[in-house]
């Protein structure tokens, strides 16, 4: 439900002007209730100038007199058809200033770490223009020899979350448009802090040579195991007496 501009101080108002329960005030300017018996004992909002809610056309006298006659009544904001079809402003977002001398130093680690992203990308990620971008990746900044890339989510600029939504959104697509990935790339896609409890890959080893010495040798050099090493050929070399006494038994 939509809400009246200066809620604190409409709520003044109708305080001071109408008969209208706190309840239904407190469910119009979206306060509490507690908040609106406040203004009216005075604890609340002292000193706030009250605005009339009907000079500024957003309620009706019929609305506020339906209201008083009935406390069940829940006030209406009224129709404005010159605010239908406002939205909110799409670009890029806001930077303060003591963090927009830190925006080139983002935009040369994230066109060097990661190139899938688009200037659109970058320019909403972290709240820059896309000539500046293509400054960068061309290397005509006029201050490029100085620039060091420096990671966004280090510097305030945006979450970690945001990055890593927006690498996986460009490895989709580009995974869409046939194109390959490196093993770089990859990687680059598994979030931090995932990427830091991952373990290190195992290595395949280039030679096979000394395995079974190593086998061995642990079997001899271990106090656990006390079995004797036998050869195989020893099951076969029977003793040349031994199927003659077999046979006289």
């Amino acid at each position: 439900m939509a809400k009246p501009l200066m809620a604190k101080a409409t709520a003044v108002w109708l305080v001071d002007n109408t008969t209208i329960s706190f309840k239904q005030i407190a469910d119009f300017v979206g306060l509490h209730e507690l908040e609106v018996q406040g203004i009216a004992d005075g604890d609340v909002a002292a000193g706030v100038k009250g605005f009339d809610p009907i000079a500024n056309n957003q309620l009706t006298q019929e609305e506020i007199d339906a209201a008083e006659k009935s406390p069940l009544h829940k006030l209406q904001l009224k129709y404005n058809p010159a605010a239908q079809g406002e939205e909110k402003r799409r670009g890029p977002r806001y930077t303060p200033l003591s963090k927009r001398q830190d925006r080139p130093a983002s935009i040369l680690w994230l066109v060097k770490f990661h190139p899938e992203l688009t200037d659109a990308q970058i320019s909403k990620l972290i709240g820059t223009t896309k000539p500046t971008i293509q400054a960068i990746r061309e290397r005509t900044h006029w201050n490029i020899a100085n620039i060091q890339p420096i990671d966004p989510v280090a510097l305030g600029l945006c979450k970690q979350g945001e990055l890593d939504a927006v690498v996986q959104k460009a490895a989709a697509k580009k995974a869409a448009d046939g194109e390959l990935m490196t093993d770089d790339e990859r990687r680059k896609l598994v979030s931090t802090e995932q990427s830091l409890g991952m373990e290190a890959e195992p290595k395949i080893p280039t030679a096979i040579e000394g395995l079974e010495t190593f086998t061995l040798g642990n079997t001899e050099e271990d106090g656990d195991n006390d079995e004797p090493v036998v050869d195989a050929d020893s099951f076969f070399n029977l003793p040349a007496g031994g199927r003659d006494e077999d046979e006289e038994i």
